[in-house]
């Protein structure tokens, strides 16, 4: 009894597995509201110091204006003072 049961309920089931309703809908990916602000965080002034040099030290012109240039750009950036 079971066996004529059994074989009628598999075929519905194979077959219900396989039906459609018809055109596939068009299914709208949901986009998550992420805001994103980009945070930039320079450390360049925790571990970069003035270059100070004496009037002992002989410079080529290249070096010279390497350290001009660094030492601006820290003043400007990272607010460092002159030496008094």
């Amino acid at each position: 009894m079971w066996k004529s049961t059994l074989l009628p309920c598999l075929l519905v089931l194979l077959l219900a597995s396989c039906s459609t309703n018809g055109q596939p809908q068009q299914v709208q990916p949901v986009q998550p509201e992420v805001q994103v602000k980009t945070r930039i965080i320079d450390t360049g002034c925790d571990w970069t110091k003035p270059i100070f040099v004496d009037k002992g030290d002989v410079l080529s012109d290249g070096t010279a204006k390497q350290i001009l240039a660094h030492n601006l750009a820290g003043a400007r950036n990272c607010g460092w003072k002159p030496r008094s």
